[in-house]
């Protein structure tokens, strides 16, 4: 059955009793409505089925986690092979090795950027940012308590 009709039987049963006899304290109607409705016997299946829901979800939490574990390690491997790999065929000057489900080649790669001191390197190789919101900043300060004002007319606005 419908919790929502449910419920709404479970209200217009108890509107009639209270206009039957208004002299109904409180325990006595609710022990009536408990005799007479399937409400709380609906609530606690929905109760009963949020928990096995709520098991079933920590379970597979969990096994994400050991899967996500797994996946780290196997990348980690896989990458830690193709390295001792590619470094046997530098070693051994192979630069190329074919087999019937692959063909592997050495090619000499970029040599990666390593800047020192940023100070350095001229303004022509910097990107100018536009001004960002800290949303966080605003957040945190509202919830503080404090108000965001805008900025003074006469003082000139950066953006």
């Amino acid at each position: 059955m419908n919790l929502a009709i449910g419920i709404s039987g479970y209200l217009a049963t108890r509107e009639r009793l209270l206009k039957a006899w208004p002299e109904l304290d409180p325990e006595t109607l609710t022990d009536t409505l408990e005799g007479i409705s399937d409400l709380p016997e609906m609530i606690a299946a929905v109760i009963r089925s949020a928990l096995v829901d709520e098991a079933l979800h920590a379970g597979l939490r969990g096994r994400l986690e050991e899967m996500r574990e797994r996946l780290s390690r196997l990348e980690l491997r896989f990458k830690k092979k193709r390295e001792l790999a590619l470094e046997a065929m530098t070693e051994v000057g192979l630069s190329k090795l074919q087999q019937p489900d692959f063909t592997a080649s050495t090619r000499p790669g970029t040599p990666s950027l390593v800047v020192v001191t940023e100070e350095t390197i001229p303004p022509a190789y910097w990107i100018p940012q536009p001004p960002k919101l800290d949303r966080q900043a605003v957040v945190s300060e509202l919830k503080r308590g404090g108000a965001i004002e805008a900025p003074n007319s006469a003082t000139r606005n950066p953006f």
